[in-house]
Parts: C-alpha cells; structure tokens; sequence
C-alpha cells in the first residue's frame, strides 16, 4: 500500500519537553516527576516493555458542536464520566425477556451480548499532558479527519465503481469480519473501546508491537533503516530510530484494503505515517502520529495519546477470531441464495 514518496517531517519533541509541559500543567506532582529516572534496557534504551492499553473515552475526531474547543474543564469531564456510568449501567442490566420479536426482516445487533463482549470501557477519562482534549486529532484545527481530495477514490469506492457489492466475494467485507485487521492502519492510532491490548517487545534491533485484536505483530527495525519496497502489508512496514529519548517510526506500504473511514482514515498508496513514542512516567506513554497522504488528504493529520501500563496480572490473550471462519462463508452463502430466489422468482 506503492510509489515511493519522501515526506519530511517534524520529529517528536523530546521527553524534557514532554515533561515540562506535564509539569507547567500540574504543579503538585512536579517534585515526584523531577526525581522520575527512566527506565532502561541492558543496551541504554528507553525501557516500554509491557502491557499496555491504548483504549481511551477521548474521540478520534472533535465532535463538530464544540468547534474550536481543544480541551474540557474539570467539571466537564467529571459530569461526562457520570453520564457514561449511568450508560453503562443500563448496559449492564438484564434485557427484559417478554420483549416481542424483531420484524422479520430486521437487523439484529449484540445488544444482549455488549457486556460480555467487553464493548465497553471503565468511564474514566484519561488526561493527555495534563489535558482533558475534546478530541485525539489536534491538526487540523478542527480537531476533525479533513474530507478528501477531490478525485480520489480509495479501493472500495472503486470496487463499486466496477459493480461489485459487498457480499460479491469476501473483499467486500469489513476486515475484522474477515480475522485480518482490526482498527485503523495502525491499530492503535484510534481509541478503541474492545479489548485495546498490546504488548511492546524489544531488544537492540527491534521493537515488536503485538496488538490484541487480532493477535497482529508489528515489527519496527530499528538497524535497517530503509523500507522494502514493492511488498504491501497490513499496518506496512516499519522502521524505527531513537531521537534522544523518543521512539520514532516510520511506517509505509500499506494495503489499501484498509481504507475506512469509520476506523478512522481512507487510505491510498501514498499512505505514510510518522509515530513518536515516548515515557513520560513508569505507567504512561505520550503517544503521538502524523498522517500523510497526499492522494487522499493532500494536508498531515496529527494527534496525541496517552498509552498506559496495564496492571501486572492482566496479559495479552491469545485471541481466536472465528468470524472469518464461520460467518464470512455464511454471509456470502446467503447472499447466492438469495440472488438463486430473485431468479425464480421465490
């Protein structure tokens, strides 16, 4: 996902710069955080091994009512987190069982099966440098993923350019149906709210990101500093380098089958993306991406995260998705039977 492009970019800031903006932004734990000694592998690099989660109640995009608001209050926030735990309680109560039947006809959700499925996360609000952001997204200004350039057609557009719906063959559905990928280009670009676990593996060579869903590996090499050229893979290829305390990477070659614009970015060959990973404390990641794509946006798209280290018994599980083993072939099975029935008039 391949035309070579050079974009320059601007690197991360370092880590001083990081904390002195938690530090400008939260006075009381300045003596505790200027006494923080980063932690270190054998070799004198930052240390992010671990479990980490990047889940986060802070949308992708602003909601466009709070236009040019970048941040909440106190109070905002807290009144949110009350709100979404009076939401998550009526989730959590039991489905009335003398409900009627859906018309026939009707889609039929998970409804009954949210909780188990963990569609949900505690209603905490985490904080990115010391700020309750309305949105991941700070650039453009709108806090918002800018509309494409016009002209460009990502692959499914072009798939129904050519006629082909989505049930013509497994193409045409959604990536996480099919046990591929699951998320955006790079899962953990977006805050998802399902299981948003991932490992960080290292040692002087490489750094291999493991995402939960759906059990991906990432491999970032941080010695071969060029990329392969002409193999397109899923979340493409890696390549890292340290700039002082920060980790920078830079990802191409991506496999514009994972153009979506309800994960969160369309995609097109030109597709790049500049990630700055960087300890801001033992628990914390400032996690930060830039976007390039000059076929679909034309213009960076730049946002901020806060990773952070999950508790020491909670561990990335192996993750067994079946849908792509049972219901994509039901799905497309059903399809030719109904296109059978049309034919015969049934």
């Amino acid at each position: 996902m391949i035309r070579l492009v050079l974009i320059f970019l601007p690197l991360a800031v370092s880590s001083s710069n990081i904390a002195k903006e938690v530090h400008a932004s939260d006075k009381e734990d300045s003596a505790e955080e200027s006494s923080w000694i980063m932690p270190r592998t054998a070799y004198g690099a930052p240390d992010f091994q671990g479990t980490w989660s990047f889940g986060s109640r802070t949308p992708l995009q602003r909601p466009q009512n709070l236009g040019s608001q970048t941040t909440y209050s106190e109070e905002e926030i807290r009144e949110q987190e009350r709100r979404m735990r009076l939401r998550l309680d009526e989730q959590a109560a039991p489905l009335n069982p003398e409900r009627v039947a859906p018309e026939a006809g009707a889609e039929i959700r998970q409804e009954a099966d949210d909780a188990f499925l963990a569609h949900y996360l505690d209603p905490v609000i985490t904080p990115i440098l010391g700020e309750y952001r309305t949105s991941v997204i700070t650039e453009p200004a709108d806090g918002r993923v800018p509309a494409n350039k016009a002209g460009f057609k990502d692959f499914h557009a072009i798939r129904q350019e050519r006629g082909m719906g989505a049930t013509d063959g497994p193409e045409g559905q959604p990536l996480s149906g099919r046990c591929l990928i699951f998320g955006a280009a790079i899962p953990s670009m977006t805050p998802m709210m399902m299981n948003p676990n991932l490992q960080i593996v290292q040692n002087e060579d490489y750094v291999v990101v493991v995402t939960e869903m759906i059990h991906d590996a990432r491999i970032i090499r941080l010695k071969k500093m060029h990329h392969n050229d002409g193999i397109n893979r899923w979340m493409g290829d890696s390549v890292g380098h340290w700039d002082h305390e920060t980790l920078v990477v830079h990802s191409k070659h991506f496999r514009p089958e994972q153009s979506s614009s309800r994960m969160g970015f369309r995609v097109s060959e030109q597709f790049e993306v500049i990630e700055n990973y960087t300890l801001t404390s033992n628990d914390t990641i400032h996690y930060s991406f830039t976007v390039n794509d000059t076929e679909a946006y034309g213009v960076p798209i730049h946002g901020e995260r806060t990773l952070t280290r999950s508790p020491p018994n909670e561990r990335i599980y192996d993750f067994e998705c079946h849908e792509g083993n049972y219901s994509l072939a039901a799905i497309l099975r059903g399809a030719r039977v109904t296109e059978v029935r049309a034919e015969l008039g049934i």
